[in-house]
């Protein structure tokens, strides 16, 4: 990417790939991915692997989830990917790689996994991307990246992250493993799970708002519409005759 790119010239970009309106509650969750990818995108230490690619993906999956229109949440995705100068089936194609590697094991061997620095021996495809993690002293550590762990984890057992103790163990020796900042980890996995509640809380009662107002759209319309003919003909003086809006 251009380092000479402001977040400025991202969001305009993106706004000029995706020109229909984004649903209001979803507006923040877009541009502070959009923003979060642009600022690692153009630090110098930055390299993009799967296991980012995987939090990125993850991310919006999870923070865009009963997106309406659906058909907008793919092009959204690909506008973002594409307003940070990446190639938005990079990461899709990376991330549904590692859901079916993960797939495949329990969360005892993810941890076991990443933990075999330097070599990696059992990662197979991914053994690359740990030893490059581990052998770069200036890697750039990201919440993004830090999603993508624990994504793993919640793939091979998803039980592991309902147990604090549990998970909060596997992440520190992960941790260890990949010479990350545990304290970072830790809490930035721990404002991304809140997130989740908060914005799965948002839809809840934006879904409820939508329902309301839907039903008193549907009720004045009714009233509007039904004409009472009483069977003798003569005027009908019943309060349902009388309803109008």
């Amino acid at each position: 990417m251009n380092n000479d790119r402001t977040v400025s010239d991202t969001k305009r970009t993106f706004y000029s790939l995706h020109t229909r309106p984004i649903n209001t509650i979803y507006r923040r969750v877009v541009e502070e991915l959009m923003v979060e990818m642009h600022l690692l995108s153009v630090n110098v230490d930055f390299r993009y692997d799967p296991i980012y690619a995987f939090g990125v993906v993850t991310t919006f999956d999870r923070f865009m989830q009963g997106y309406r229109p659906e058909a907008d949440k793919e092009p959204i995705f690909e506008a973002i990917c594409k307003a940070v100068e990446d190639d938005p089936q990079r990461y899709r194609q990376d991330a549904a790689w590692l859901q079916g590697w993960a797939s495949q094991r329990s969360a005892g061997d993810v941890v076991e996994i990443f933990t075999q620095a330097p070599h990696f021996g059992n990662a197979g495809d991914l053994s690359a991307t740990l030893q490059a993690i581990v052998n770069n002293p200036k890697f750039k550590y990201s919440r993004l990246f830090a999603i993508g762990l624990f994504t793993f984890l919640e793939v091979a057992d998803s039980s592991i992250v309902k147990d604090a103790k549990q998970l909060t163990e596997a992440l520190k020796q992960i941790a260890a493993g990949l010479h990350l900042p545990d304290d970072k980890l830790q809490k930035d996995l721990e404002l991304y799970r809140s997130n989740l509640e908060k914005m799965a809380q948002a839809r809840l009662i934006m879904e409820d708002t939508v329902k309301a107002e839907r039903k008193k759209r549907e009720q004045r319309a009714a009233d509007r519409g039904v004409v009472v003919a009483p069977p003798n003909g003569q005027k009908d003086t019943s309060d349902g005759s009388a309803s109008s809006n």
